[in-house]
């Protein structure tokens, strides 16, 4: 095989593998999920709301409309707000935003610590008012 064919074979290669590594990589649009699992008595239940960034966390209202995650339906719903918190994913980083509750936003570091905006990271737990989630990465 001549210099220019091998150069051009070489080449050819590096861009295949290139355009692997892009193929693999998520995109924020395409691939970002995550899951709140609900937690109760300090163990992590089966009740778990998978979803995609942005997610507004609430109640459903129809004099507000409706929410991605809807706490409504569990015993711990009556403490959050219609429109409780805001989950986004951009620039690689997940990040919780309270919208204003009545009950607070908080995240467990040494101790619960209530929150306006904070990023989050796979295993992090969040309390919204009284009810307790542990937020999963895939």
């Amino acid at each position: 095989m001549s210099d220019d064919a091998e150069l051009m074979t070489q080449a050819a290669e590096q861009e295949d593998a290139h355009l692997e590594e892009l193929a693999e990589e998520p995109t924020e649009t395409s691939a970002a999920q995550a899951t709140l699992i609900v937690k109760r008595g300090g163990v992590e239940t089966e009740d778990a709301f998978t979803f995609s960034p942005p997610a507004v966390i609430g109640r459903f209202d129809p004099s507000v409309g409706p929410v991605d995650i809807d706490l409504g339906s569990l015993p711990e719903g009556q403490y959050v707000s219609r429109k409780h918190a805001k989950i986004t994913f951009e620039a690689g980083a997940w990040t919780i935003q309270d919208l204003g509750s009545s009950n607070g936003t908080y995240l467990l570091r040494e101790d619960f610590e209530r929150v306006e905006s904070a990023p989050i990271e796979d295993g992090d737990e969040i309390a919204l008012g009284n009810a307790r989630f542990v937020f999963r990465l895939p």
